[in-house]
C-alpha cells in the first residue's frame, strides 16, 4: 500500500452539559452501589439536555476549525461520520453545515456510516481524495446520542454509552513534515450482521407497518455483547496478520499509541491480551465518557493530543469494531 502524505491539521470534541454518575445509573437500574462503576469502568457519561447530533457536531468542528487555524471557508468537503443520524432525510452533514453557519453554502456535505468505525472509514477513504488533489481541506464530524435509543431493560449495554461530538480537520501533510498514513484495513463478517442493531427507524420497520401499537424495542439498541466478543475474539489476531502484511517492516510492537474504540473495558483488555499490545501503548480513556459511539476514537485522538501522549511524528494505531460485524484499524503517522 503507498503512503497518503494526508496530515491531522486540528481536532474538537464536545461533551453534553448533563453529567450523569455510575451511582445515578445504579439507581436508575436497580443496581447494588457500585455496580455500575465496577461493570463498565466508567464512572461518570455525559447525556444531552437540549443538545441534538447537529449542534454538537457544529460545536466540536468549530473548535477543530479554530486549532487548525482555519475557517469554514478554507474547507472543501464536510463529512459526517455519525453511526446514528440526526434524522433519516437530509445527511446529518447537511444539518452539521447549517448550524456552521445558515448562510455559507456550495460545500458538498456527505454523511459515511459504518457504525463504530465510522470516523476511521472516512479518514480512511477521504485521504485517497486529499492524496491525489481531489480536496484540500475536509472536515470530519463524529457526533452521537446514544442516551436517546437506550433499552433500560438491558443493564448490561446502557451502563456502557455516553453522548459526545468529535471532529477532525484532514489536509494535505506540508513538504516539511513526514505525517502520513501507513497502512489501512476493514473487514465485515455477517455473522454479526445482527449481534448490535436498531431494528426500526428504516424502511423495514417504519411506523406505518404497525397495527395497533408501535413495538419500542424495534427502536431501541439490541446488543448481544457476549457473541459480539466471542467473534471479535476469533477474527482479532488474523485481521491484525492482514493488516501488517501490506507493510512487513512495521509491527504492532512499533506503535507509540493505540487508540481502541471505547466499546467496553472487557474489549479493550481482549484486544490488548490477544495482539500483545503493552499497558503502555493501549491509550484508554473511557472512564469518564462511555462508549460514544463514532465519537470514541476520534474523542481518543483529541485526548491524547491533549495529553501530550500523541506528539507529531508518532506512530499511530486506530483500532475498533462495529455493528455489521465489523474490525478495523489505521497505521499513520501523526
Amino acid at each position: 500500500m503507498k503512503p497518503r502524505k494526508v496530515q491531522i491539521i486540528g481536532m474538537g470534541r464536545y461533551l453534553p452539559k448533563r453529567v450523569v454518575t455510575a451511582e445515578e445509573l445504579d439507581q436508575k437500574l436497580g443496581l447494588q452501589k457500585g455496580s455500575v462503576a465496577k461493570k463498565s469502568g466508567v464512572s461518570i457519561r455525559h447525556f444531552v439536555e437540549d443538545e441534538t447530533v447537529s449542534q454538537m457536531g457544529a460545536l466540536a468542528a468549530k473548535e477543530a476549525l479554530k486549532n487548525a487555524g482555519l475557517t469554514l471557508s478554507d474547507i472543501d468537503c464536510i463529512v459526517c461520520t455519525s453511526g446514528v443520524g440526526e434524522q433519516a432525510i437530509p445527511s446529518t452533514a447537511s444539518l452539521i453545515y447549517k448550524e456552521l453557519d445558515p448562510n455559507h453554502q456550495g460545500i458538498p456535505a456527505f454523511d459515511i456510516n459504518s457504525t463504530c468505525l465510522s470516523f476511521v472509514t472516512a479518514l480512511d477513504h477521504l485521504s485517497y481524495l486529499i492524496d491525489c488533489g481531489r480536496y484540500q481541506n475536509v472536515l470530519l464530524v463524529s457526533s452521537e446520542i446514544a442516551s436517546i435509543g437506550l433499552n433500560w431493560n438491558h443493564a448490561e449495554s446502557s451502563m456502557l454509552f455516553g453522548d459526545g461530538a468529535a471532529a477532525a480537520v484532514i489536509g494535505p501533510t506540508p513538504e516539511d513534515e513526514k505525517s502520513r498514513i501507513l497502512l489501512s484495513r476493514m473487514e465485515t463478517y455477517t455473522q454479526g450482521a445482527h449481534l448490535s442493531e436498531i431494528r426500526g427507524g428504516g424502511s423495514k420497520y417504519h411506523p406505518r407497518t404497525y397495527q395497533g401499537n408501535i413495538n419500542l424495542e424495534d427502536f431501541l439498541f439490541d446488543m448481544d455483547g457476549e457473541a459480539i466478543f466471542k467473534l471479535s475474539a476469533r477474527y482479532l489476531p488474523s485481521f491484525i496478520e492482514r493488516l501488517f502484511a501490506e507493510d512487513r517492516s512495521i509491527t504492532i510492537k512499533d506503535m507509540k499509541i493505540v487508540i481502541p474504540h471505547q466499546a467496553s473495558m472487557m474489549a479493550m483488555r481482549l484486544m490488548q491480551r490477544r495482539l500483545g499490545i503493552s499497558r503502555e501503548q493501549m491509550f484508554i480513556f473511557s472512564e469518564n465518557v462511555g462508549n460514544t459511539i463514532s465519537a470514541s476514537i476520534p474523542m481518543g485522538m483529541y485526548e491524547a493530543i491533549k495529553q501530550q501522549k500523541m506528539k507529531r511524528g508518532d506512530l499511530v494505531m486506530l483500532l475498533g469494531t462495529a455493528a455489521g460485524l465489523s474490525i478495523g484499524s489505521l497505521v499513520y503517522v501523526y
